[in-house]
């Protein structure tokens, strides 16, 4: 079966296009802006060295707008075929207001029920990977046939930032998360190393986890934590390749730029721990050296992206 399984993601990577389309929303403050930016750029540049026929387009900053938004789903749908993939990954603060999810954006926010229309233009399968807090809530609200939907949250009552999306990130540059090792990295494998990471990083801190990612691929119903294909949890997404290992991935295996991606998520967890000193810290002493490390966290990421 595992065999069989691998098998169909490689010719799901092979076989169609896949449209990457990545929003970075609003951050509302400085670390969160740069940091949500900062992970939609490395998520572009790892989709467009990955190996698989596509498009990838990326919305961060003022660009990342409901209207923009709508204009790029109306560029894909114009290209795609039913054979083809889309993967939407939505990066940045999501809310919930007990009826709908809002995904925040400079100027209008985007509600999921706007979200799912917009899916409904694309003709062939999609994942949609929604990294913000709340994002729960948005989980039954997207699930159809032919879809993977994957929350940082288990419901929209989660909504402390999160640090999913780091993860998320993560997992398609690293190649322990092809756990089948096809060098393809499928959905399912980038779920599973996120949603270990993740754990991972609340239990280092000693921290509450406030955020459980969740996963639906089966249309209908509730999403679960630890999807099983042999149950019908996550056989779609086993299938769905998002990168593939090898030449095209050179540059993302270059030593020099691992070290600074392992030296960006140092400084960002720094940033982490800081934030939540920050109530027992003195404001003067926050500041500085929060500026000390969001202008290192931006000299990394500006050598990352020569």
């Amino acid at each position: 079966m595992k065999f069989a399984i691998a098998l169909l993601a490689c010719a799901a990577a092979l076989e169609a296009k896949t449209f990457y389309l990545t929003v970075a929303g609003l951050g509302g403050e400085p670390e969160y802006e740069s940091r949500f930016i900062g992970w939609a750029k490395d998520l572009e540049s790892t989709e467009k060295a990955g190996g698989i026929e596509g498009k990838v387009i990326a919305l961060y900053g003022p660009a990342a707008t409901k209207d923009n938004i709508k204009a790029a789903f109306r560029q894909i749908g114009s290209e795609a075929t039913r054979n083809d993939a889309l993967v939407f990954v939505l990066i940045g603060h999501g809310t919930w207001d007990g009826y709908d999810y809002k995904f925040n954006l400079p100027g209008s926010d985007i509600t999921s029920f706007e979200i799912s229309n917009l899916l409904d233009t694309f003709p062939g399968k999609a994942l949609i990977v929604n990294t913000t807090s709340a994002s729960g809530a948005s989980l039954n609200q997207m699930e159809k046939p032919n879809r993977v939907i994957i929350t940082a949250t288990k419901s929209g009552t989660e909504r402390n930032a999160t640090v999913f999306a780091r993860y998320w990130v993560e997992a398609l540059r690293d190649p322990t998360a092809d756990t089948d090792k096809n060098e393809v990295i499928t959905a399912l494998e980038a779920y599973r190393y996120a949603q270990q990471k993740t754990a991972q990083f609340y239990d280092s801190q000693k921290r509450i986890a406030t955020e459980h990612p969740m996963m639906n691929d089966a249309g209908k119903g509730e999403g679960v934590r630890d999807p099983n294909p042999q149950k019908g949890e996550g056989r779609l997404a086993a299938t769905f390749g998002l990168v593939r290992f090898g030449s095209a991935q050179k540059a993302a295996q270059n030593p020099a730029k691992q070290a600074l991606l392992k030296r960006k998520q140092e400084l960002e967890e720094q940033i982490d721990k800081l934030k939540y000193q920050k109530a027992a810290m003195d404001t003067t002493e926050y500041r500085r050296q929060l500026t000390a490390l969001l202008t290192d966290l931006a000299r990394v990421q500006a050598d990352i992206d020569k």
